[in-house]
């Protein structure tokens, strides 16, 4: 007997009628259109036929001038810098094996600086000569699918932006080239429930030639690489491209139409990257990270895009991409292995830049394209929760790095992920390594009888001349790319005022030099304890991301940032008994580790943003004056909150809204067979408590969030529901 059997059986004991098949009632429109299949084979990274590389339509153009400047010159100050400091570690003629381990770190972490250095000079000089942004275009020839993979978001925002970028699309005459999508992934089942109101209702509110679609997946395999891999296989065959876009993304209709036509215009495109600015940011810690993108971004993301040519990165999101391209050559394979380093891919998104460029497609960035926007994380923890994960992410690559027939600048894009959270732990070395030295200058006595013959002590001493030196120059060469984003900002115009005139602007960086230099240490210490945590195999997961403005209770800022506290003051106090030229050197890590509890209350205070912002400070251009596909998603998301979507409950409001539970079972895919002898526990429980139940009010008491969602996916459990009293 099966479970609908058995479910219809009770039912029928208590009086009450079989349930209906929701999906032959009529006048329900499909939430998605048919299908239209695309194969999607699973890439092998240790292979690779060169001959399987498909030809470029027209010769292609590396930008070795621009790289040989970028690495060329970021080996040359390396090594300048290394030669110095051998000079301060060496003064007495050697050097320790201690000081020598110094010596290699110094020389990782300078080597890191000096390639984003001269990639941001490189950027300056470019921009300082050209910015001119793309014309608008006029006529589209194939049709884009923009999707939007959304998990467990806050519902009253992402439908508001989904419908502020197609009224502006609308508006560009080219809306027919576009179907909107938002492919769903989220577990939570108020969350789902809230999705498909609104998507119901705005698609009632848009009429028949909405174009707009929604699709729950039932399981989250492989996160957001499956969810677009699971639109691709089953409709990208409809579409020429696909437009991808994340929960917070934000793009003008020109910005749309913009990359759609740059992407028809190249025949031999892949993927092609907008740079999305930061937008709707008022706590403290987001507007530093608001303004620091606004200013500095576009010098960092241009030098970049000019070295790597069609060699390029994806980011994940606002870019668009070529459906079949993606299809045959983006399909991710599991990593051998368990979790952090094995199992699906986690950053799938350089992996895919990666993948497509090796089967012949390019991926080229658009930086001076206007339009991209999205949102960051309100405070120093939630960026921190975000970071664990990119961390997990960057780290994986290095099982990807090595696959066969990737181009060169993709492994050099993966080595710069790697870096850049290696890093950290490589600056935490450095600074035991230094403490460690002076102690031994301090308290250990020279040994004059080793066993290598010398006249003189090994004695580990330094040139604090040279050390002053080379001081200000990393300092120099780490605040450039600032510096350069600072001085293209007072010679332009719009963006000068925009940021509220020189003054204000010299102000506002001012403080963002000042807060960043704080919270470095802080960060340090956070992404150094997930590079730890990772190497040690533990996995982190995917949780969804906080993106309001609330502050984080001060109890769990205590709790996240405490240790943090006590390392500052043990840290400052040994420095200052050791020596003081040690506890000045150090002070700013120090200063910043100490008020690590403070530093991060204030980061998420809404007030202290506002009142920034009041004066004037940390502005960017798009905040004096706000796009307005900006300024609509903000109204629609003020009118959907006031109808309450994601504050309903999932199961009252099925119950009280008799269509809104027929059209949610219509929605349902076609339930999988269950095999004999396999028991679905979550179903189970679910089946059992609702057919106990006599109200909806005890069926919510008693249901798990986990029994809740097998309620939700099957119409049986779902009709016996409806027919529950309310109380």
């Amino acid at each position: 007997m099966t479970d609908a059997l058995i479910l219809d059986e009770a039912a029928q004991q208590r009086g009450l009628s079989s349930p209906p098949d929701a999906s032959a009632s009529s006048g329900f429109r499909p939430a998605m259109p048919p299908e239209a299949p695309l194969a999607m084979p699973v890439q092998d990274l240790g292979r690779w036929d060169p001959s399987a590389r498909r030809v470029p339509s027209r010769p292609e153009l590396r930008p070795w001038a621009a790289r040989a400047f970028v690495f060329g010159g970021a080996v040359a100050l390396t090594a300048y810098g290394t030669w110095q400091m051998y000079e301060v570690i060496s003064v007495s003629g050697g050097a320790t094996a201690l000081q020598y381990v110094l010596l290699g770190l110094f020389t990782l972490t300078f080597s890191w600086i000096a390639l984003a250095f001269t990639a941001s000079i490189l950027g300056f000089l470019a921009l300082l000569r050209n910015r001119r942004t793309a014309a608008v275009p006029t006529t589209l020839s194939g049709r884009t699918a923009v999707v939007m993979p959304v998990y467990n978001e806050a519902t009253a925002r992402t439908f508001a932006a989904v419908q502020a970028m197609r009224e502006e699309v609308e508006a560009t005459g080219l809306g027919g080239h576009f179907d909107w999508f938002v492919l769903s992934d989220t577990t939570q089942p108020d969350a789902w429930i809230a999705e498909e109101r609104a998507f119901l209702s705005l698609r009632e509110e848009l009429g028949p030639g909405a174009r707009l679609y929604y699709r729950h997946r039932p399981k989250n395999h492989h996160r957001k690489a499956g969810n677009i891999g699971d639109f691709v296989t089953r409709w990208g065959a409809a579409y020429d491209h696909m437009l991808v876009l994340d929960a917070d993304s934000l793009l003008s209709g020109t910005c749309i139409t913009g990359l759609t036509a740059a992407m028809e215009a190249d025949p031999d495109a892949g993927i092609v990257q907008s740079l999305p600015l930061i937008i709707n940011r008022n706590t403290l810690f987001a507007r530093v990270q608001q303004f620091a993108a606004r200013i500095y971004g576009p010098v960092i993301a241009t030098g970049l895009t000019i070295w790597s040519g069609r060699d390029g990165n994806y980011w994940g999101h606002n870019a668009i991409i070529r459906t079949r391209a993606f299809a045959e050559a983006c399909g991710l394979p599991d990593l051998e292995g368990r979790p952090p380093f094995g199992g699906h891919v986690l950053s799938h998104d350089f992996v895919e830049a990666a993948l497509i460029r090796r089967a012949g497609w390019g991926v080229t960035m658009l930086p001076l394209l206007a339009g991209s926007y999205e949102e960051s994380p309100p405070t120093l923890i939630d960026l921190s929760v975000r970071d664990r994960r990119w961390a997990q992410g960057n780290l994986q690559h290095a099982r990807v790095i090595g696959a066969a027939g990737l181009a060169l600048p993709s492994r050099q894009h993966f080595a710069t992920g790697i870096a850049g959270y290696l890093a950290s732990p490589l600056w935490l070395a450095q600074l035991v390594i230094g403490i460690a030295l002076v102690l031994q200058t301090a308290w250990v006595r020279p040994e004059y009888f080793s066993a290598e013959f010398g006249l003189t002590p090994v004695w580990p001493r330094f040139d604090p001349v040279r050390a002053l030196q080379l001081f200000g120059l990393t300092m120099g060469i780490l605040l450039a790319p600032k510096f350069l984003g600072l001085l293209l900002a007072l010679v332009d115009g719009p963006t000068r005022k925009g940021s509220g005139g020189a003054i204000r602007l010299v102000l506002s960086f001012l403080i963002e030099i000042l807060l960043s230099a704080l919270i470095a240490p802080i960060a340090m210490l956070i992404q150094s304890g997930s590079v730890f945590r990772i190497l040690a195999g533990q996995d982190t997961g995917w949780n969804p991301q906080r993106r309001d403005d609330g502050s984080i209770p001060l109890s769990d800022i205590v709790r996240r940032h405490r240790w943090h506290t006590v390392l500052g003051l043990l840290t400052g106090g040994a420095a200052f008994a050791i020596a003081t030229s040690l506890f000045l050197w150090m002070s700013p890590t120090i200063l910043g580790l100490v008020l690590a509890i403070p530093l991060s209350w204030a980061s998420g205070q809404l007030a202290w943003g506002l009142a920034l912002r009041r004066r004037g400070l940390l502005g960017t251009p798009e905040e004096r004056d706000p796009p307005p596909v900006a300024l609509r998603a903000a109204a629609l998301a003020a009118r959907n909150a006031m109808l309450g979507l994601d504050e309903a409950n999932a199961l009252i409001a099925l119950h009280a809204e008799p269509r809104l539970a027929h059209d949610h079972a219509a929605m349902l895919p076609q339930a999988a067979g269950r095999p004999r002898g396999t028991i679905d526990a979550d179903r189970t429980l679910a089946q059992a408590k609702v057919i106990e139940a006599e109200t909806v009010a005890e069926a919510r008491a008693w249901l798990k969030p986990k029994e809740c969602m097998a309620l939700l996916h099957d119409r049986a459990l779902l009709d016996r529901l409806t027919r529950l009293r309310a109380s």
